[in-house]
């Protein structure tokens, strides 16, 4: 019985493996999709087809069988990787992320606590050839009667023909600009041809983007035309920290939800609640990253630029000259430097801090390694290095920018046990919830050091402190919104409250205030030069977001982890379906669907304009020297 199952994938490799990939990609659309979608598997079947017709054609008899298991092998790694990584970020991965996988060994930790047993049935036939081919290889005269069909020369009709059945299916659904339907419809290889296709009909397009008069022309135009309410004219608070210091934190994974939060009668956030009082503090301030997550977090608060959702911006642009934060310091006489615990390669910061135009970046050979987590060393050591610099620059009398890039909070949240200050309740114990709790409360105990550090050092009142999230830590499969509601005793909504990160300024002599109109991480570049007194119109910077203490009314795009053309307003949360029409809507406050959106279609349109914008200024920076 094993001879004739393996006799028949030796006469007809081409067909045997095309079932088996196509049992996979059916398991793969209901791993992600949570259904098959028979229809959709015909896109699914005519790129296969095309792959595996290919291998038929270009393969020599003598290695056709092993070079069909390669192939098979190789697809099949690959869903395996969409799916663990769909599992964590809820988007099917382009292969610009695939291409990425190298860097997996830096956060493995993460990426272990992903992977579910079930994932691995896509490995199952393989592992059965295998075992079948050790087997009949202990017979007397293994396969020796085995006759292979003759290559047939319809085999390239056939392909041709497939590749032209492909083609049709990504020119029907090119136009769908929510990502997560265009790769249901087209399938996990048809979707990676749309990208490449769409990515090199918009490099074609590249190096022709208007100049900076005629951008800021055309963004003025999309508020005019569209959302007249969202222009930033005021000129509140303009210079009040004129000459300060900048510190940054970029905290790792911390979602807003943890701000006045207690869990069994202890405050998870004690120093951000207390720091709450006397600083801006934006509520309802949202993730807007792309592929790049952390490092697309640097790049958004510093430039107010839309990552373009198709790749990492360090890996896209990180060879450009990038108009931003650091470089516009440094023509205020600011030095300007980043540290991260990391090596500077993850993610290609090496090339994304020079494009940003910082001073100097510290990274992992700049600390001492107290093996906090997988990155190494723990942010009670990230703020020491760093303070010892900026202490150094203070009594030179030299204004400084410091960017911090926090990672105790990063999944799988793991602390050491005797760091762990807060303990959780019982049913919290051992969860991936309880555990974040944990890394929230050690991270904002580490900010209470280095504010006290800051006021030791007479260095608290020369500085501005602004503090936001770069994205969500806690992941939908691993924790139930009806669940987390019940455990902390609060209203929790998959994305909204997901996707809801804190931003926090705080200002020497300046009173704090709580301000309830939408932002996102575009705005915060804007928002601190507004406080230093530095006029972006005057500087000739072009942003797409908004000083958000001279606006009432706002609206965020985000792309990636939510489709292109998604947004936020002051009152709801919108995402598209294939187009506006189908698309849904949750009232921001009471997390209630929104039956009737049809008043929200300009703020929809101006989003889907401004995110074209942004990614035509991006491809026309240019080149670094």
């Amino acid at each position: 019985m094993l001879e004739l199952i393996y006799n028949q994938y030796r006469k007809a490799p081409l067909i045997v493996t095309f079932v088996f990939i196509m049992l996979k990609m059916a398991l793969f659309r209901q791993f992600i999709f949570q259904e098959i979608g028979l229809s959709y598997l015909l896109s699914d079947a005519a790129a296969v087809l095309v792959v595996l017709g290919i291998v038929e054609l270009i393969s020599p008899n003598k290695w056709k069988t092993t070079i069909f298991g390669i192939a098979n092998a190789i697809i099949s790694l690959l869903l395996f990787a969409a799916v663990v990584y769909f599992s964590y970020f809820s988007n099917v991965p382009t292969y610009h992320v695939l291409k990425s996988a190298g860097q997996v060994g830096q956060i493995k930790d993460s990426v272990e606590s992903s992977i579910q047993f079930v994932n691995f049935f896509l490995f199952v036939d393989i592992l059965l050839l295998v075992i079948i081919r050790i087997l009949c290889l202990r017979t007397k005269d293994p396969l020796a009667s085995t006759k292979r069909l003759a290559k047939p020369s319809y085999i390239a009709i056939g392909v041709v023909a497939m590749v032209g059945v492909s083609f049709a299916f990504i020119q029907s659904n090119r136009d769908i600009a929510n990502e997560l339907v265009q790769a249901e419809r087209l399938g996990f290889i048809n979707y990676q041809v749309a990208v490449v296709m769409k990515e090199s009909n918009e490099t074609a397009l590249a190096g022709a983007g208007e100049n900076q008069s005629e951008l800021e022309k055309a963004i003025a135009a999309l508020e005019e035309q569209y959302v007249p309410g969202t222009k930033a004219g005021g000129n509140n608070y303009f210079g009040v920290a004129k000459g300060k210091n900048v510190i940054v934190l970029q905290l790792e994974a911390f979602q807003n939800l943890a701000l006045g939060l207690e869990v069994d009668g202890q405050e998870v956030t004690p120093v951000l609640n207390k720091l709450l009082k006397d600083s801006f503090y934006f509520p309802h301030f949202f993730q807007q990253i792309g592929q790049g997550n952390t490092s697309d977090a640097e790049f958004l608060s510093n430039t107010s630029v839309y990552p373009t959702g198709s790749i990492a911006m360090s890996k896209g642009f990180g060879d450009r000259e990038i108009p931003s934060l650091p470089r516009l310091l440094t023509k205020h006489n600011y030095v300007s430097n980043t540290f991260h615990v990391n090596d500077v390669s993850f993610w290609e910061r090496d090339k994304l801090y020079p494009a940003l135009g910082f001073t100097k970046y510290y990274e992992k050979a700049d600390f001492h390694d107290d093996k906090f987590n997988g990155f190494g060393a723990s942010d009670k050591e990230l703020y020491r290095t760093g303070m010892e610099k900026m202490k150094e620059l203070h009594q030179q009398k030299q204004p400084f920018y410091a960017q911090f890039i926090t990672t105790a909070s990063h999944h799988p949240f793991k602390v050491p046990k005797d760091l762990q200050n807060i303990t959780v309740t019982e049913g919290l114990e051992g969860t991936q919830l309880g555990n974040y709790i944990k890394a929230l409360h050690y991270t904002d105990e580490q900010i209470g050091v280095l504010i006290d550090d800051l006021k030791k050092e007479g260095m608290w009142e020369e500085t501005v402190l602004v503090i936001y999230g770069d994205h969500f830590g806690m992941q939908t499969k691993d924790n139930d919104p009806s669940w987390v509601e019940e455990q902390l005793g609060i209203k929790y909504e998959e994305r909204i409250s997901r996707f809801n990160i804190p931003f926090i300024v705080h200002v020497p002599g300046v009173e704090g205030k709580t301000l309830k109109h939408v932002g996102g991480q575009v705005d915060i570049m804007p928002t601190i030069a507004n406080l230093l007194g530095i006029s972006l119109t005057e500087e000739g910077q072009t942003v797409f977001g908004k000083d958000l203490l001279n606006v009432t009314q706002n609206i965020i795009g985000m792309r990636y982890y939510m489709p292109t053309g998604s947004f936020f307003n002051n009152e709801i949360m919108f995402v598209p379906g294939k187009g506006f029409e189908d698309g849904t809507a949750i009232n921001l406050e009471t997390f209630e669907p929104v039956e009737d959106f049809s008043k929200y279609r300009n703020d929809y349109d101006y989003i889907m304009q401004l995110l074209k914008l942004s990614d035509e200024y991006m491809k026309s920076l240019p080149v670094r020297e």
